[in-house]
């Protein structure tokens, strides 16, 4: 990348809207982003600078916004503390009246001294309130210090079975790939039925909790995009995981996929996706929306005619779902005709009248396919019954925390969220990360994100309504790359991932909105922290009740030397073997992500000459000497006795060393339970490792009846138990809890 300075107009521009024009990379060397990239930036955030006229009428239009001369349409604030209004908007002397949700109404004057900030009162009851100021109305979203805990959800758990509260223990939960769960009837892709079998059996277990995969909308159109991390939606479920027959029974599932194979294979029985080991992605998804279709249809006719229950049930769950959900129906329909008749799936290629969610035409077309646009609001009416199913199953079974929903980075830019809300978005830019010591070409995502210029001027809203939809059938988020609150790599489309640059986010205002949204839900909040974290990041999370992940492999001693003891772990974070973008300990320990990362050719060429396979599987066997020396004084493993050689993994040992972490919470993965060798997804392949595609081997039902499997739960449960009276203190959040720097590879 260049390190030429740019043009000082653009780069004051660029600094003012948010843009870092200077940053440091890997080795600490400081980067000017170049001026074209800025230019291009701007522009793609509605500031454009291609000439000095351009620059000017950008950099007043940005400063009306920030100057401070109008109020904002949401302000946050924290309960307790004073809340300082723009000195510029506030008149001393105006009259002000707060509304809160409660109902009760604050009255006052400002006395403020002419030119200095405006103070309201400290106000003592969290929840969005309502600041009136003459005819100007701004929300007040008033948080709570921090979000909801652990240690909240153990007291809540015991709360309302009427006990005493004793003093949260370590608890530990599993990880698992929804899509990968597999029981019979489930079409070949995992489904809301089998997660709920899992959450009821790892309860009686002593699992807490259950991580899922993100569960975000798809694009029912292109069954060949399937990457959980690149949807369609984040405020919409994803409908291939339906299960059919939990709404209608088995037997009309069974009538309907009859009837389907009958009309297009001649009465054949048609491939048997269940068996395979690899999701069929391209024909399983299209067959089961077919099932749906057809009890769709039946539903239609025999249940919303007549205006049953369940027929009220849906037009309920419609209409309190309101314009957003309609707004993604029609997305769908308008994808699927677009695409039938030889359109292009990007809504941005589409005719410009469609391109327009508010437009006369897109209504003519939603009355005109008013049976296909119901189609979509009935799929994810029967995902949410799902998804809600799983989450009350494991709640009822007696866990303190239940489904940990996954929150992705972004969103597809071909997708329903930034056609929906096209004023809140991105456009033009693609999420990512700059080059790095490990991918020194940087990374694209191909995913967008809110604006945080529109964050401000639009009070928030598109943010908080994708809180509410994470939060809604969970009891706890694991925010993706939570970095990106604070700042965001971001390339034009079409460009190298190195021309980019980092844009600011109002870190604040997020983590107060996160904190009142996790307490509205009684909900924990879980960051993923991995990645170059910049100084103090992680103390801002500690604070606002906000748990970062440690994961084995990148838990390394202070000085270098091998890998941390279990009692040196972050107690602020929860504990790992390994995520879906890293391998099992099957796999780390025979060295298959080596192997896999050279067969695709993600192995650089080395100076030496040497065979970069061979280097770095020599280096792993280091590295297994040195966790393996880990293990046995952290009194997991035999004394004396050498490491088990690459086709052995110490399964159970990775499991017991991670149990004696002092975090609140840790997570076991279903493969590292398993003892599964590959992962689920290997950063920078796409159709060259089977990503998002691997089933697990054994049903949900089978794997709790597998000795093996029985027993590290066991294990697991009982090193969690013993640690309780010694790590009883990681209740209790100390106001800055320590940092542990770390570089990590970031990744979507």
């Amino acid at each position: 990348m260049t390190t030429r300075r740019p043009n000082d107009r653009i780069a004051a521009l660029a600094a003012r809207a948010g843009f870092e024009v200077e940053w440091q990379d890997a080795h600490r060397t400081t980067q000017h982003v170049p001026e074209s990239t800025l230019a291009t930036l701007l522009e793609r955030m509605g500031l454009p600078c291609g000439n000095a006229t351009q620059v000017r009428q950008s950099a007043a239009a940005l400063e009306a916004e920030l100057s401070g001369r109008k109020m904002p349409p949401l302000m946050t604030s924290v309960v307790g503390r004073g809340i300082a209004l723009p000195a510029a908007a506030i008149k001393s002397g105006s009259h002000y009246r707060i509304e809160l949700e409660s109902g009760s109404i604050i009255d006052g004057r400002f006395t403020a001294p002419k030119g200095e900030e405006a103070l309201l009162a400290p106000i003592d009851e969290p929840g969005y309130h309502t600041l009136v100021i003459n005819d100007q109305h701004v929300t007040l979203a008033v948080a709570p210090p921090r979000s909801y805990t652990v240690a909240d959800a153990w007291r809540t758990l015991h709360d309302g079975a009427g006990k005493d509260a004793p003093p949260a223990p370590p608890l530990w939960g599993i990880a698992a790939q929804l899509y990968g769960l597999r029981r019979t009837g489930d079409g070949g892709i995992g489904d809301y039925t089998a997660l709920a079998q899992l959450a009821q059996h790892s309860a009686k277990r002593g699992a807490h909790a259950l991580a899922v995969s993100p569960t975000h909308a798809m694009f029912s159109a292109q069954p060949e995009r399937f990457s959980p991390y690149a949807p369609s939606s984040r405020l919409w479920l994803n409908v291939t995981h339906i299960d059919p027959a939990a709404m209608f029974g088995a037997a009309a599932m069974r009538a309907a996929l009859a009837s389907v194979l009958s009309s297009e294979h001649g009465g054949s029985a048609g491939s048997n996706y269940e068996d395979e080991p690899l999701i069929d992605w391209p024909n399983a998804t299209p067959l089961k929306l077919k099932v749906l279709r057809a009890l769709y249809e039946q539903f239609n006719a025999h249940e919303r005619a007549q205006h049953t229950q369940r027929a009220l049930e849906f037009h309920g769950f419609c209409e309190r779902a309101g314009r957003a959900l309609e707004d993604h129906a029609r997305f769908e329909a308008l994808q699927a005709a677009q695409l039938a008749q030889g359109g292009d799936a990007h809504w941005r290629n589409w005719p410009e009248a469609l391109r327009d969610p508010r437009s006369p035409e897109v209504e003519a077309f939603a009355a005109a396919h008013r049976d296909e646009v119901d189609f979509h609001l009935f799929l994810q009416w029967l995902a949410a019954r799902g998804l809600s199913h799983a989450q009350h199953v494991a709640r009822e079974a007696g866990m303190a925390i239940g489904l940990i929903a996954d929150l992705a980075v972004g969103c597809d830019s071909a997708g329903s969220h930034a056609w929906s809300y096209p004023d809140d978005m991105l456009r033009g830019v693609s999420v990512g990360a700059p080059p790095d010591l490990f991918n020194q070409a940087g990374q694209s995502w191909g995913l967008t994100t809110f604006s945080p210029r529109a964050m401000r001027t639009q009070g928030f809203s598109a943010f908080i309504d994708m809180l509410r939809a994470a939060f809604a059938q969970a009891g706890g988020i694991r925010i993706d790359h939570i970095l990106g609150l604070r700042r965001l790599w971001l390339v034009p489309e079409g460009e190298s991932a190195r021309n980019g640059a980092y844009l600011r986010y109002p870190l604040e205002d997020l983590l107060r909105l996160i904190a009142l949204e996790s307490w509205r839900h009684r909900a924990i909040v879980i960051g993923e922290d991995l990645g170059t974290v910049p100084p103090g990041f992680r103390e801002r999370l500690g604070e606002h009740g906000i748990d970062g992940i440690r994961v084995l492999w990148f838990e390394s001693a202070r000085d270098g030397n091998g890998f941390k003891a279990p009692r040196e772990w972050d107690r602020h974070a929860v504990g790992t073997t390994t995520t879906h973008d890293l391998p099992t300990v099957a796999g780390w320990w025979r060295g298959s992500d080596i192997t896999w990362r050279n067969r695709i050719g993600q192995t650089m060429a080395r100076a030496d000459g040497r065979d970069p396979e061979q280097a770095a599987q020599k280096e792993r066997a280091r590295d297994r000497a040195a966790l393996w020396r880990a293990f046995q004084q952290a009194g997991v493993a035999a004394p004396g006795v050498a490491p088990p050689p690459p086709e052995s993994a110490p399964v159970d040992e990775a499991l017991a060393f991670v149990a004696a972490t002092p975090g609140p919470l840790v997570t076991y993965p279903l493969e590292d339970l398993l003892a599964l060798v590959e992962q689920p997804n290997l950063p920078g392949s796409i159709d060259e490792h089977p990503n998002w595609r691997r089933r697990m081997t054994l049903p949900v039902d089978a794997m709790f009846d597998d000795a093996a499997f029985n027993d590290r739960l066991l294990a697991v449960d009982r090193a969690r138990r013993a640690g309780a009276s010694a790590s009883a203190s990681a209740s209790v959040r100390p106001s800055a809890p320590s940092s542990n720097a770390s570089s990590e590879p970031d990744t979507p």
